[in-house]
């Protein structure tokens, strides 16, 4: 009897816990990152986007978030990260990664969300992606060679690695500094997760 009260005890005492810090990450807007994870750039707050381009919450939060960016360019190194859940979300990364090693990643980024979110276009095969990459001045053997790369290969494998290290489950999901994770469910919205990362970026800024 004692062994079943004591079970019973630490049972809902875990799920009081967990109710709690569910509550707290609510509240902060944020959770924290753990384990604490390397940033590319020293001096600037570094800011990390996880997005997919078949996801109409990133293609809707996209122009909110390049005016954020502009605003806070001095302070933060900004990173976009295609996040690999499947393999279709792996055709679109990999997409990304290409365009990344072409160095035309800036100039098509816009232009691949909206063939996809607006045209309701499929670039998902080697061919399809030629057919766009060519539409918009990129030589065709270049990015064959460039698809096929070990580089590309190289950031595929690492970007499949980062969502489970960084904790991210749903897109868009951005990261401060290596420490913290915040999303619209996490924050209450696109709006109120906008000035946590406000918060989160000057709190981080400070020497």
């Amino acid at each position: 009897m004692v062994k079943l009260f004591r079970a019973v005890l630490w049972l809902v005492l875990g799920l009081y816990a967990q109710l709690l810090w569910a509550e707290s990450a609510v509240d902060k807007g944020y959770e924290n990152v753990a384990p604490v994870q390397p940033v590319e750039l020293a001096g600037k707050v570094e800011v990390m986007e996880f997005f997919w381009y078949g996801c109409p919450h990133c293609f809707s939060f996209e122009p909110v978030l390049n005016e954020w960016v502009k605003k806070q360019s001095d302070k933060i190194n900004f990173v976009r990260v295609p996040a690999v859940f499947s393999k279709r979300w792996g055709r679109h990364a990999k997409a990304y990664f290409t365009a990344q090693a072409l160095g035309v990643s800036e100039q098509l980024h816009a232009d691949f969300f909206n063939a996809i979110q607006i045209k309701k276009q499929r670039l998902e095969t080697e061919d399809q992606l030629v057919e766009f990459f060519v539409a918009h001045g990129v030589n065709e053997q270049n990015f064959r060679n460039a698809y096929q790369s070990f580089l590309v290969d190289a950031k595929m494998r690492q970007a499949k690695s980062m969502g489970p290290r960084y904790g991210v489950t749903s897109v868009p999901t951005i990261i401060i500094n290596g420490k913290y994770r915040s999303n619209a469910s996490i924050a209450g919205g696109q709006a109120k997760m906008l000035g946590v990362m406000d918060q989160l970026v000057a709190a981080e800024s400070k020497p």
